[in-house]
């Protein structure tokens, strides 16, 4: 992509941060979207839970990178967390895709996430872009969470489902609470191990989100994971080999539900996903090995 005007949200998070970052050493010009008055010319006011976006400061804007929403593993799934987590997509996505359509001008692209929990547990059956929606909480957030950006596409602006998976990076997401367990000699198997776990070294992930800006024949729902998913018994090898750890202990499956409650049932089930799109237009993981993604995220 030529030297662009870039929005986005979710800029302080693991992986807005990074793709703020890369953007930026390239000499992008990127303005990201905070949920206070705009303390700089970078910035952007926006209130998702209120629908308000400050359209003009999304004038010029080339593309629109939607990043933001309550973080699924941060809290116990209360009700009132599990409306939240909700709200802050659906209720955000629909904000932004209203603010981008009302352009006069709009972006060529709105690149907004989303996540594999669209297609719910899908056991060792691997399943790509094509695959149906799952049944259960978080498939039904994703798909009203995608549904959101209906006024951008009725606006012809090419629109992107960034459906992200396990995001391996020392900094934070699931991977970064993994890592000091790990490193203390703590981690181990959760359940049974047999789980899938479709993962991304957050290097490929941004590089996966660039590719995506810049390849305009990318469309709808892409998923975000690694070429090789492995089960959760590969992933703590893995774990004890790059960290020369024992991996000894494990999570029995009702020790997680007491511990995390209704989340438990997600991590302890299966996503065997395919990312059909990214491989087909050609894009390239630099760390597509779960060795290789864990190593990448010790630098």
């Amino acid at each position: 992509m030529p030297t662009s005007r870039i929005a986005v949200t979710g800029s302080s998070g693991l992986i807005g941060a990074a793709l703020v970052r890369s953007l930026r050493a390239d000499g992008h010009e990127v303005v990201r979207l905070v949920r206070r008055p705009a303390r700089s010319g970078d910035e952007v006011a926006w209130d998702p839970k209120r629908g308000h976006v400050d359209v003009a400061g999304l004038v010029g804007c080339d593309a629109v990178v939607h990043l933001a929403g309550a973080g699924v593993g941060d809290r116990r799934w209360t009700d009132a967390y599990k409306q939240e987590i909700r709200d802050s997509r659906v209720l955000g996505t629909s904000a932004i895709a209203e603010a981008v359509a009302s352009l006069d001008t709009p972006p060529k692209v709105l690149l907004s996430g989303s996540a594999i929990g669209f297609y719910g547990d899908t056991g060792d059956r691997p399943v790509d872009e094509s695959a149906p929606p799952g049944d259960g909480f978080l498939p039904s957030v994703c798909e009203e969470w995608e549904a959101a950006t209906a006024p951008a596409e009725e606006r012809g602006i090419r629109t992107v489902h960034a459906r992200t998976g396990l995001v391996v990076a020392r900094e934070g997401g699931a991977w970064g609470r993994l890592f000091p367990l790990f490193k203390a000699g703590l981690g181990g198997r959760m359940g049974n191990g047999r789980q899938y776990w479709s993962f991304i070294a957050l290097h490929d992930h941004v590089a996966a989100l660039r590719h995506i800006l810049d390849t305009e024949s990318l469309t709808g729902p892409v998923n975000l994971t690694g070429p090789d998913p492995v089960t959760n018994a590969e992933v703590t090898a893995a774990m004890g080999r790059v960290l020369h750890r024992p991996t000894l202990f494990t999570a029995p499956a009702p020790a997680l539900r007491i511990a995390l409650g209704e989340f438990a049932d997600d991590v302890l089930g299966s996503q065997r996903v395919i990312p059909g799109q990214l491989l087909d237009s050609g894009f390239s993981f630099a760390f597509p090995g779960i060795d290789a993604a864990i190593r990448a995220a010790l630098r």
